[in-house]
């Protein structure tokens, strides 16, 4: 697809009959629209947003965090917000998540919030193994990274009855070297899921991108809560984090 018509559908959609649902300024008790993943890391209200920080030490599973919506969201969801890196890493990932349930089996009931306890090491396993969710991984890194400007944006839809773990869970689209998500850069963020289309256009004073998913090549997700995840050593602050449903197909 062609960049401008790319841009030009994601402004359609953008323009829809969207109803906010949820809003967080960031500024102000955290608690109350967020639950936390994780005993290490901390989430912070600023006067400049939600401060985000996973723990400092690098591979030691019990430093990721994740903090996850109290509500729950059906059908297709609109989510807008300002993302402002505040680490310096050039590995590890920051990853969201859309419209999680647990898989249904014994022990990981559909709402996640039932085995928390479980997550209180996030391990990534515990969500991509037990978990059906979308997940968009940007301002990412691979494990053994030492380049600033070889980040990636990836998009996979978790597959947890498989039990393959990540294999055959991405959506086709990657996107590598984007130049965007430096640090102290503030990045308007919207991802929006309608139908089986997945977007996400990001947009910093000087750049903007817009990227899509076909999610048909995996089941549809329909329902579920949006979280945050931070890999250990990434921190960020999230601005006017808002989450809006569509009224009319």
């Amino acid at each position: 697809m062609e960049a401008t018509s790319k841009e030009s559908q994601f402004q359609q959609i953008n323009n829809a009959n969207w109803q906010q649902v949820m809003f967080d300024r960031g500024d102000k008790n955290w608690r109350e629209h967020w639950l936390v993943d994780g005993l290490i890391g901390s989430v912070e209200n600023t006067p400049k947003g939600m401060h985000v920080k996973a723990g400092p030490e690098a591979k030691n599973h019990a430093h990721h965090l994740v903090v996850w919506t109290k509500k729950s969201f059906d059908g297709d969801i609109k989510i807008d917000y300002e993302y402002t890196r505040t680490d310096n890493q050039v590995r590890y990932v920051s990853i969201l998540y859309l419209q999680a349930t647990g898989e249904g089996t014994p022990g990981f009931d559909k709402d996640i919030m039932n085995w928390a306890d479980y997550r209180q090491e996030p391990y990534m396993r515990h969500y991509f193994d037990n978990m059906n969710t979308y997940h968009i991984s940007y301002a990412a890194f691979g494990m053994t990274n030492n380049d600033a400007d070889k980040d990636y944006v990836r998009a996979r839809r978790y597959m947890p009855l498989d039990n393959k773990g990540l294999k055959g869970t991405e959506l086709a689209g990657d996107s590598f070297g984007t130049g965007l998500f430096k640090t102290g850069v503030p990045h308007q963020i919207t991802v929006i899921k309608k139908g089986t289309q997945l977007w996400m256009k990001v947009a910093n004073k000087t750049q903007s991108k817009v990227l899509m998913w076909d999610t048909t090549s995996h089941p549809e997700i329909t329902a579920g809560r949006i979280g945050l995840r931070h890999m250990f050593t990434r921190s960020a602050i999230y601005k006017n984090f808002t989450v809006s449903t569509l009224t009319e197909k």
